[in-house]
């Protein structure tokens, strides 16, 4: 990059087109969590920028962190690839959520150690399938780009395409980080063995069953009494058992049975004193003649939850019953474990000890499945293992498949049983000009400075406290926010000064800034929207690559009004063809009201130069019989519908808004320069703050508008109002 030393005010003729005047690089950035993406790290004069009042903008002032946007990236794993969360369990990533806990790992000292992770988006496209095996077993299905920890550092798993500079990537006999599955898949359904077997370790092991005489009272004779009890402390455990035991057609009542003390916890108790369901549950915990696999893996889980531990890397059974023990063994043996009995202590009680470190204590996890979450603790502990992660081949598989992948707060997850990272934008680096398509996703300007500045020009006695609207250039929440943050500075600054403000995004790392928000809107007025153009995943990833998916906005959308805020969607662009019909139309307005959003703003696709070269061509490639229409409804250099389409999307989309109970608009029904639900509304009668904005700041926005447009087929610029 042909970035040079510049002087304050003295423009680089060398510099990227709008830049020209640009305070100064700091320096430019090349990392492997955005592997493809350079990051100029700037100075900036001025974080204010001031609409120009002919503009057609329902807004004065806006801030943008970022020129350029690192939504675009490369997926990389099989939505069926597991990720072990936070409280021990693993879950598909294709069902990972923003929000949700994951495990990642973070360099403490001389170690690598597991730690807690928060998922902050969650993202899915169609890419080339590569299978990566170990010599434990273990399958990963992942895209070229992906990378995997192993002993040399990060490698990806394919080399670099033909021409692009060398990176490390995966070879045979390269170990991978991890624990590895030891070629165990995902555990099956729970099945009515697995409940039945789950059932006799738990009651077996901590149950109370009692039956005995007594003498009626006032009558002659004896009746028998029968008493059945399970107390636990952990409610996982105890809720599960009495599940398992009303499908097996046993009723039991829930009580406290102690109340929690400053030295333990509470514990809660089923019950049941009917002699019918007394002898079910004898029938259901009787020794099996013939023990199935799915009994004995059901049997291990409830022995587990009733008398097992894992404490500092040791996992134990402990009770004093041969015949338990015996069946442990059994269990265990059956299922590939190797395992100690320990003598008995003075007390009778002897433990049966799981063999084989890590890697032995995760397939048990993942294979029993237990109930009880806080055993299965990874948490603190060190990365290492002596699991066999050797890499003993790498496939092409030949086809194009769905992928996805997930950000995280540490950077990386643990997938299929070793370490991960997040991946990103893989594009290609090609002349110093930002053009309007890939340079946009992969020349990133970072205003590293700018929560400073804008904090000093707020503090001007000229500033009056006008609304300002962040996203309407540049996503604010794109995924470059994870790696530099300034977000939390720029909210904190405007809450200080009194500003009130609002936020555009489509990125779901607005989560992130919730807890920040809600105090902001408690001292200022703070209005948030979410863009969301396209609601059918497959069309999406074709559509808008490199962006979460509607679920996870909308997910977004209702952590958000959850917190409080009544959030607008911008249903921006509809698409002619693909995304008009009364179906999908209707499809999305009854999820966005179930999100909670209380508003929708509604446009069709605008095609301006630079976008619509791109989106033709893509348009050809994908869906040549619509070429024609399109070149109808938008000819020459016309970028907008006509208003013959206008009028009428905008009576398909009117009832279906009464329908749902939302409000709505149309994005041109506003007067020029009216305020827009869901974005800060124009001063009205006020003269602008004296507060000067460079033409370095209006070109640069300028020039990105058209990579914005064709970043994402028109989809970027119709929903920011570009």
């Amino acid at each position: 990059m042909r970035w040079q030393g510049q002087e304050l005010g003295v423009a680089d003729a060398a510099a990227l087109p709008g830049l020209e005047q640009l305070n100064g690089l700091v320096r430019s950035v090349t990392t492997p969590e955005f592997a493809g993406v350079t990051f100029h790290e700037v100075l900036c004069k001025s974080a204010l920028n001031h609409v120009p009042g002919a503009s057609a903008m329902p807004f004065d002032w806006t801030v943008n962190p970022y020129r350029g946007c690192s939504h675009a990236c490369v997926y990389c794993l099989h939505p069926d690839t597991q990720v072990l969360m936070a409280d021990g369990r693993s879950k598909r990533i294709g069902d990972v959520r923003a929000g949700d806990e994951v495990i990642g790992t973070r360099r403490e000292g001389s170690y690598r150690r597991y730690v807690r992770a928060t998922v902050s988006a969650q993202w899915g496209t169609r890419k080339r399938a590569y299978r990566v095996t170990l010599a434990d077993g273990t399958v990963l299905v992942a895209s070229g780009d992906h990378r995997f920890l192993t002993e040399r550092g990060w490698k990806y798993v394919q080399p670099s395409p033909t021409g692009s500079p060398q990176r490390p990537f995966l070879t045979t006999n390269n170990k991978l980080i991890g624990f590895g599955t030891g070629g165990l898949t995902a555990a099956t359904a729970e099945t009515d063995a697995y409940r039945q077997g789950y059932l006799c370790g738990m009651i077996r092991g901590d149950g109370m069953m009692l039956k005995r005489p007594y003498a009626r009272s006032n009558r002659n004779g004896t009746s028998v009494a029968h008493r059945f009890r399970l107390a636990l402390a952990d409610a996982e455990a105890l809720e599960r058992s009495r599940e398992y035991l009303r499908t097996a057609g046993v009723a039991t009542t829930l009580r406290q049975f102690t109340p929690a003390t400053a030295e333990r916890r509470r514990i809660d108790a089923i019950f049941t004193s009917k002699a019918a369901d007394y002898e079910a549950i004898g029938a259901l915990i009787q020794w099996p003649a013939s023990a199935s696999p799915e009994w004995m893996r059901g049997y291990l889980a409830g022995i587990f939850d009733a008398e097992g531990s894992c404490s500092r890397g040791i996992l134990r059974f402990s009770n004093s019953d041969d015949e338990i023990l015996a069946m442990i063994g059994t269990s265990l043996r059956a299922h590939g474990f190797a395992f100690v009995q320990e003598p008995p202590r003075p007390n009778g009680v002897s433990s049966v000890r799981l063999l084989g470190g890590l890697p032995a204590r995760r397939r048990f996890f993942e294979l029993t499945r237990p109930a009880i979450t806080r055993k299965l603790n990874l948490i603190s502990d060190a990365v290492k293992s002596d699991a066999p992660l050797r890499v003993v081949s790498i496939e092409d598989l030949g086809e194009t498949i769905d992928m996805v992948d997930i950000t995280t707060s540490t950077g990386d997850f643990i997938a299929n049983g070793v370490v991960s990272h997040n991946c990103f934008a893989r594009g290609t680096h090609e002349y110093l000009e930002l053009d309007a398509g890939r340079d946009f996703d992969t020349q990133v300007v970072v205003k590293v400075n700018v929560a400073d500045v804008l904090e000093k020009e707020l503090r001007r006695g000229s500033w009056q406290h006008d609304p300002v609207m962040l996203g309407t250039n540049t996503d604010p929440y794109q995924r470059a926010e994870g790696r530099y943050k300034l977000m939390p500075g720029i909210v904190s600054a405007l809450t200080e000064s009194g500003t009130p403000f609002s936020i555009l995004t489509k990125g779901t790392l607005l989560r992130r800034d919730l807890p920040l928000l809600q105090d902001a809107a408690s001292q200022v007025h703070v209005t948030l929207a979410m863009s969301i153009a396209v609601f059918d995943d497959e069309l999406q990833h074709l559509i808008e690559p490199g962006t979460p998916n509607a679920t996870a906005r909308l997910e977004t959308v209702r952590a958000a009004t959850e917190a409080g805020f009544r959030v607008t969607v911008f249903l921006m662009p509809i698409i002619p063809h693909l995304t008009d019909s009364i179906a999908a139309i209707d499809h999305a307005l009854a999820r966005i009201k179930a999100a909670g959003a209380v508003r929708v703003v509604y446009g069709a696709l605008h095609l301006r130069p630079g976008a619509k070269q791109w989106f033709l061509e893509w348009l050809a490639e994908r869906h040549p019989e619509l070429v024609s229409s399109y070149r109808g409804l938008y000819p020459g250099a016309t970028a907008y519908a006509p208003k013959a389409y206008r009028s009428w999307l905008a009576k398909r989309v009117r009832p279906l808004l009464r329908v749902h109970g939302l409000d709505g608009q149309a994005e041109e029904e506003n007067p020029r320069g009216a305020p827009v639900a869901g974005l800060a509304d124009r001063a009205d009668a006020r003269s602008a703050p004296p507060i000067i904005t460079t033409s370095r700041g209006r070109a640069a926005a300028t020039s990105l508008r058209a990579a914005s447009s064709r970043s994402l087929p028109g989809a970027e610029a119709s929903a920011r109002l570009f």
